[in-house]
């Protein structure tokens, strides 16, 4: 079990207690770490009554991710309670209702540049923002991102597929040049998770039923919030991974590397062991150690 005792940690993202992020702000503190929240406008009273869910009730600072100011005012804020930060997990996501659906052809580019400044942009706002607090953190600081494979293109996913890619990109940029202070930039990408947030895409659905069909490791989208994304999170947090940066995780089952599911009666059925032949070592005709005598 990774411990955190004492680190200080910014967790965004938190809507409720389904919220990805309030099950690694539940799983921080677990560790022993300390967190605090982000909300705004009238879904902020949301995060409030999610936040006093937590094991530790956590305080939640306003944060608009569509207002660039929010981002410094934030880091101020921060620094009135803590005097370094070690690590932020950047969970903002969003679209205008017409970027998304499957009305990729026409969706105005007002809409499109709105879900790229909410789901991408916003992680260097995060991270800049936050930059002189998080070197003074140890290790230099650690930021996670959430993001969604933004290599493929998903049906009714859309704006925010391209926001996912972007994402991606500026995950990788910020590693670059944040990379000599010492800070890491990295993100986690799980498959469909059933969240308040999730649901907002039309054709979940269809992509849940895909991952459950397909992934080698199976998915469960009811419960990858709280048993699947957490530990990827904190492991990329911790000093563990001091030496990963401008990385994408793929906690998804296993359907980044599945180029399709296994058909049916191919695969080893749960329960079943291997043939006792197929478990020995093929006959190389070497001698042990795999060389031949020179």
């Amino acid at each position: 079990m990774i411990r955190l005792p004492g680190r200080r940690y910014v967790v965004t993202g938190v809507l409720t207690s389904d919220s990805i992020a309030w099950h690694i702000a539940r799983e921080l503190q677990l560790a022993g770490a300390d967190v605090l929240l982000t909300g705004h406008g009238r879904s902020r009273r949301i995060t409030e009554l999610a936040a006093a869910d937590l094991p530790k009730p956590a305080e939640v600072l306003y944060l608009d991710a569509t207002r660039p100011a929010d981002f410094t005012a934030l880091a101020a804020a921060v620094e009135e309670r803590w005097p370094a930060l070690d690590g932020a997990v950047h969970a903002i996501a969003g679209a205008p209702p017409g970027a998304l659906g499957g009305a990729f052809l026409t969706t105005p580019p007002e809409s499109a540049e709105a879900a790229f400044r909410t789901s991408a942009a916003s992680l260097h706002a995060l991270v800049t923002a936050l930059a002189p607090l998080l070197h003074r953190g140890a290790g230099h600081g650690s930021v996670v991102g959430l993001d969604f494979d933004g290599s493929r293109a998903w049906p009714g996913y859309d704006w925010m597929g391209v926001a996912k890619a972007a994402l991606e990109s500026v995950c990788r940029y910020l590693a670059l040049y944040l990379g000599p202070r010492g800070t890491r930039v990295n993100l986690v990408a799980t498959g469909p998770v059933d969240t308040v947030s999730g649901r907002g895409v039309a054709t979940f659905d269809a992509l849940d039923a895909h991952w459950a069909r397909n992934t080698p490791l199976g998915w469960d989208s009811a419960t990858a919030a709280a048993d699947v994304v957490p530990g990827p999170v904190l492991f990329l947090l911790s000093e563990l991974a001091r030496g990963i940066t401008g990385e994408v995780l793929h906690a998804d089952g296993g359907m980044r590397a599945a180029g399709m599911g296994m058909p049916p009666g191919m695969g080893l059925p749960a329960g079943k062991e291997l043939p006792a032949d197929a478990r020995q070592p093929a006959d190389t005709g070497l001698p042990a150690g795999g060389r031949r005598p020179m």
